[in-house]
């Protein structure tokens, strides 16, 4: 896994640095998210590591795939990608632009899970402190999980921050155990 990510990171660099260039950080951001996902289903996985498809072939199959989502320096970028056999690397090259484009806006995303619904309020200052923790603009997005009784879990990037009663009771039973 760590190999498809070192051979993605130049990609994904040059693309972020072209992107940035043209002002358009949020557009191939869309473009590079659908040509990942359609790089990930079976049959275009099959296309793109069938050895008798040649690459222009590849290339222009997912260019038609994606049909309006690539602008033309989208499909530019796709042929290169399939002239260099890297159109694999899709999904890996659209995570890193992805981080790259968070890291300019100084942005996170961030996932709560919660025990139970949080009103606006509740939200709002969960995104005001997490904001002043974090120094970024928090994206967050919420979910609810009946099985931690309590409190939330909150998930922003490899950070981890374990509010719930079921990771308390976890960490208690853990120190009585030891």
């Amino acid at each position: 896994m760590a190999e498809l990510s070192t051979l993605a990171r130049p990609y994904a660099k040059a693309a972020f640095e072209f992107a940035e260039t043209a002002g358009d950080l949020q557009g191939w951001s869309q473009s590079l998210a659908t040509a990942g996902a359609v790089a990930q289903q079976s049959n275009v996985v099959r296309l793109l590591t069938s050895p008798s498809v040649t690459a222009n072939e590849q290339a222009q199959a997912l260019i038609e795939i994606c049909g309006d989502a690539l602008n033309d320096h989208g499909k530019n970028f796709l042929t290169v990608l399939s002239e260099n056999r890297r159109l694999q690397l899709l999904p890996d090259i659209s995570q890193q632009f992805d981080v790259l484009k968070a890291n300019r806006e100084k942005a996170v995303d961030v996932e709560v899970t919660a025990a139970h619904e949080l009103d606006a309020e509740q939200q709002q200052k969960l995104i005001d402190a997490l904001s002043t923790k974090l120094e970024r603009k928090v994206n967050m997005q919420v979910r609810l999980d009946k099985s931690l009784l309590g409190g939330a879990v909150i998930r922003a990037g490899d950070t981890v921050i374990d509010g719930s009663i079921r990771g308390r009771l976890a960490k208690l039973a853990e120190s009585l155990h030891s």
